[in-house]
């Protein structure tokens, strides 16, 4: 299989036959935008209009995780790629800086919208949009966050460190096809496929090496959160936590029941079938949970 036959908007019927979605495709178009000089973020814009909705995903991950969500809620709505991240530039700052990548998210989100967008992050895009929503209120509608608070530390996030940080490259996409099943053994072979082509490139020499990886060795740790507990507890706008309730969530009681001490307003919504990745899981779930909270 050779990295120059991929594209990346010929992908998406797959997903709706996956999930048996009644729906077309709507208008796709990958942007770039300058955020620091030359520096530039990338993303997907689904649909047509002011987009509704941010959506910022996760380390190593791309904004096509949020394929089938997108093309299930077929509202407007925009997913970024975080900066060293599928086809974003990568920060001098290093992969877990959250506090830049907030400012670069912001920057994207106030070139693509005049409107507050509910701004949806998971994982280290959900630690992101946090500091955005606290940094940059007039932008932020809602925020929903995706199995993650403040209380994920390194130890809870181990499994999926491991995973990450394994080989930097492969010989062949088999190989790295072989790696992302043992680690996803509830997932579907189609859907671990269509994910590695949209996550990774092939090289001159015909090995693999993950997009967050092609600009040189690097590695997910837990970012350091520091008094991320105290700016969550400090927003005003309306908060949800969509938790996984499957193996693999990086989310606890403790996580939960801090959360809503620092913001009894709050909304919790648990997600039978799903780990730390809710899109991935039950997308389809998760297209209907950002639906309701913005109707």
């Amino acid at each position: 299989m050779a990295g120059s036959s991929y594209d990346e908007f010929s992908l998406f019927q797959e997903n709706i036959d996956e999930w048996d979605l009644h729906v077309t495709v709507p208008p796709v178009q990958r942007f770039f935008i300058a955020v620091d000089g030359l520096r530039q973020l990338s993303g997907l814009r689904w649909g047509v209009g002011e987009p509704e909705f941010a959506l910022v995903h996760g380390g190593a991950q791309n904004a096509h995780t949020f394929d089938t969500v997108a093309l299930a809620l077929q509202r407007p709505l925009v997913a970024l790629d975080l900066p060293g991240h599928g086809h974003s530039d990568p920060s001098p700052y290093g992969s877990s800086a959250i506090s830049m990548h907030a400012r670069d998210v912001a920057r994207a989100i106030e070139q693509l919208t005049t409107q507050p967008v509910t701004l949806v992050g998971m994982s280290l895009g959900g630690l992101t949009s946090i500091l955005v929503a606290s940094e940059r209120p007039d932008l932020v509608r809602t925020l929903v966050l995706i199995d993650i608070t403040p209380g994920v530390n390194a130890d809870k996030a181990r499994h999926i460190t491991n995973f990450v940080n394994g080989p930097a490259t492969f010989d062949n996409f088999d190989e790295l096809l072989t790696r992302t099943i043992e680690h996803n053994p509830t997932r579907s072979i189609s859907s671990l496929r269509r994910g590695i082509l949209h996550n990774a490139i092939q090289r001159s020499d015909g090995s693999w090496v993950w997009r967050h990886q092609q600009h040189g060795p690097s590695s997910l740790e837990a970012p350091p959160v520091s008094d991320l507990w105290d700016t969550l507890g400090s927003l005003t706008m309306p908060v949800t936590l969509v938790r996984g309730m499957a193996r693999g969530s990086v989310v606890d009681d403790e996580d939960v029941r801090e959360l809503l001490s620092r913001l009894p307003g709050a909304t919790v919504v648990r997600v039978e079938g799903a780990g730390h990745s809710v899109q991935g899981d039950q997308p389809v779930v998760l297209a209907e949970i950002l639906d309701e909270l913005t109707t």
